[in-house]
């Protein structure tokens, strides 16, 4: 519906052509258009941003919204209302008549009322004889009604952006506990890792959290914090994988130790911890042929107790070999060590070793004593395992000692350390047959 002519405003409020746009566009409502009253009043406050209105405004809205006398706005039935100033400011909560005024000026420049000024400026209205509205002058409601649909589209877009933006906010403060508490839990555990380079990044980035949090500025910061948390994480999962296979082992030799009481094992380390030997065994294993050594030998000079010290030394230099693939397969960082980057022989491995054990801090005499215990092939074979398994082993020369001198005693066998390696590995690697 559109009205027959153009309200001129009353007084010495002058004209505008953007006065007469809004009043056109105002009154141009749809034939049968409706509206619950207090809904669409709903929903103007949830657009109140983008109405660019304030609340006292609309409290004066408000107020305007109780005199019309029925609970839905229609476009078949005239949207005028006429109260006197002291009748809208007792309803407008006791709001002086200065203040009214502006605030009524503010919802008229928003495009929610229109003014419809008597002759003499005064709000009233004219009946006919049946008790109808012939001509009513004062505050039109028409351009609410007019922009319900845009009204109500921007106040369901204002609250889903309200709800994102909380959304947001509860996930940027959990991202902020998690990683706090990790880092926190990393240092107290001693996880390997740069954590001070790490903490210092992450206070970095909170420095630049806004204080006023918007769907612009937040994301980007949630985004640096989520990829920090992920990259904490994963250095966790890491220490507890290169954990877990270290137990694995320690576990599996343990087994093997257990399973086989008759074996060399589990005999030597009998005699390394002066228990499991009886006398009689000891005489037995003195009489055989093939174990007495030569008169010239350092072991036929040496006393009874430094004679088996000799056996079992002889004993743990035959560690079982493994073949070259299974060690590459366990071991593939030490391929990059070699010449060429790769490595397809056993001279390849023992010339990235080299590299990798000064690399490693491993002193020249802990791994001349690996290989004259172990065996070259052996003690390369170790060497590769532990750059495999850097992350977790802090001095790379003192494991290498400790596991010599397990061999020494006997306790120490390569198979359960591969075989981790394997296992640990991401996708799972098959076992070998």
């Amino acid at each position: 519906m559109e009205s027959d002519y153009v309200t001129t405003p009353f007084g010495r409020r002058p004209m505008s052509l953007a006065m007469l746009l809004k009043q056109r566009r105002g009154e141009a409502i749809a034939a049968g258009t409706t509206r619950n009253k207090w809904k669409l009043f709903r929903s103007v406050c949830e657009a109140r941003a983008g109405l660019d209105v304030t609340d006292r405004a609309l409290t004066v809205l408000d107020a305007l919204l109780t005199f019309y006398p029925e609970d839905e706005l229609s476009s078949d039935k005239p949207l005028v209302v006429f109260p006197s100033n002291a009748q809208l400011s007792l309803r407008a909560r006791g709001m002086a008549a200065a203040t009214l005024r502006r605030h009524l000026a503010v919802l008229v420049e928003a495009g929610l009322i229109s003014r419809k000024d008597s002759p003499n400026g005064k709000r009233y209205v004219r009946r006919g004889r049946e008790g109808g509205i012939d001509e009513a002058y004062g505050f039109s409601l028409a351009p609410l009604l007019a922009r319900a649909g845009e009204i109500e589209t921007m106040a369901a877009r204002i609250v889903a952006d309200r709800q994102m933006l909380r959304g947001l906010k509860e996930r940027l403060t959990i991202c902020r506990r998690d990683i706090g508490k990790l880092i926190s839990a990393a240092v107290e555990e001693a996880v390997p890792g740069d954590w001070q380079r790490i903490s210092s990044t992450f206070q970095a980035i909170l420095q630049r959290i806004p204080k006023a949090a918007s769907l612009e500025n937040l994301p980007p910061i949630l985004k640096e914090l989520e990829i920090t948390r992920e990259k904490i994480v994963n250095l966790l999962e890491l220490h507890e994988k290169m954990q877990m296979p270290s137990a694995s082992e320690s576990q599996i030799e343990r087994h093997i130790q257990n399973s086989h009481p008759e074996s060399i094992i589990e005999f030597e380390a009998g005699l390394e911890s002066g228990q499991g030997v009886t006398a009689e065994r000891r005489a037995e294993r003195n009489d055989q042929p093939e174990t007495k050594p030569d008169d010239d030998s350092p072991e036929a000079q040496a006393s009874g107790g430094e004679r088996w010290r000799f056996a079992v030394r002889k004993r743990a230099t035959e560690l079982k070999s493994f073949p070259l693939t299974m060690i590459l397969q366990a071991c593939p960082h030490i391929s990059d060590y070699g010449p060429g980057g790769a490595i397809g022989s056993w001279r390849d491995l023992m010339t990235a070793v080299i590299v990798v054990r000064t690399m490693l801090h491993v002193s020249p005499s802990a791994y001349e004593q690996a290989c004259a215990v172990m065996g070259p092939e052996n003690a390369a074979t170790v060497i590769a395992c532990i750059l495999q398994r850097g992350g977790c082993i802090h001095s790379a020369g003192g494991y290498l000692r400790d596991l010599t001198r397990r061999a020494e005693r006997g306790e120490f066998a390569l198979g359960p350390m591969l075989m981790a390696l394997l296992r640990a590995k991401d996708p799972p690697v098959a076992k070998l047959s």
